[in-house]
């Protein structure tokens, strides 16, 4: 089974929400990424989003943006990223989800590098800016693969749009739970309750909620209404902060801990 679908099977059993963290892979290298990956399983991390650095990542805001410059600047080329994977692999079984923009995986070759994917251990894809309609032989090629399509759904999502992306995902369901780009939040989204609502009527698949989430309070009120609690920006920045240090993954996992003992206490 794949271990995104297997990992949410155990957290329903159990009666327990997920909690996913998202960095820049390559940030500040990939070395540091991998040792990160291994530190967050340890501080109990559920899934595990690596954004692949693209030069042009529109949906993110400044802190994310920062982080895909850092890692193409160590070099980072979505090979190297599966390589790191590979490196994970050795020592982990936590699912990993490549967060990433569709460029960079036309110019791979769809097929190529969905087999490379899967062969690096990969568990799912969430492809920033390919829509469903235009997703037929990727949605194919995955299922093949055995791995997760994740699709987005957005505040400003329609109803009727929002019912036939969540019926063509698999994995989870992410929900935006702000207007916008990427970027750590003051408070959560008020709304949040009813559009979970709104979505868990239309698929049976768990409904991941990200964007602005910043601190442990935040992530405890969101995971209160949501399956899986997603915190991206707040852990980058942790990492811009302490990249050079020494106690980069000591720091960045306490952090890290600190959030996911909060969505635990749930």
């Amino acid at each position: 089974m794949n271990r995104i679908v297997e990992k949410f099977a155990a957290l329903k059993r159990a009666g327990k929400k997920g909690f996913i963290v998202y960095i820049g892979a390559g940030d500040p290298n990939l070395e540091a990424t991998r040792d990160l990956a291994l530190a967050f399983d340890r501080a109990g991390v559920h899934i595990l989003e690596l954004g692949v650095p693209f030069s042009d990542p529109l949906a993110d805001g400044l802190v994310n943006q920062l982080a895909a410059q850092r890692g193409l600047a160590s070099g980072t080329t979505p090979p190297k990223v599966l390589a790191a994977v590979i490196a994970i692999r050795k020592q982990s079984q936590i699912p990993i989800v490549l967060y990433i923009y569709f460029n960079l995986i036309h110019k791979a070759g769809l097929e190529k590098f969905i087999a490379a994917a899967t062969h690096a251990g990969v568990d799912g894809l969430l492809v920033l800016d390919l829509p469903p309609e235009e997703a037929d032989n990727y949605e194919s090629l995955m299922k093949k693969s055995g791995l997760c399509h994740v699709y987005l759904v957005a505040p400003t999502t329609p109803e009727a749009r929002m019912e036939k992306i969540v019926k063509r995902g698999s994995g989870f369901i992410y929900y935006i739970s702000r207007e916008g780009v990427t970027g750590m939040q003051s408070s959560v989204a008020s709304n949040l309750a009813s559009q979970v609502a709104r979505i868990r009527a239309c698929t049976g698949l768990p409904v991941a909620v990200g964007f602005g989430i910043s601190n442990p309070e935040q992530a405890r009120a969101v995971a209160q209404n949501a399956d899986a609690v997603v915190v991206g920006s707040a852990v980058v920045n942790q990492i811009a902060e302490h990249g050079k240090s020494l106690e980069l993954v000591a720091k960045v996992g306490a952090f890290v801990k600190s959030l996911a003992d909060a969505v635990k206490a749930i």
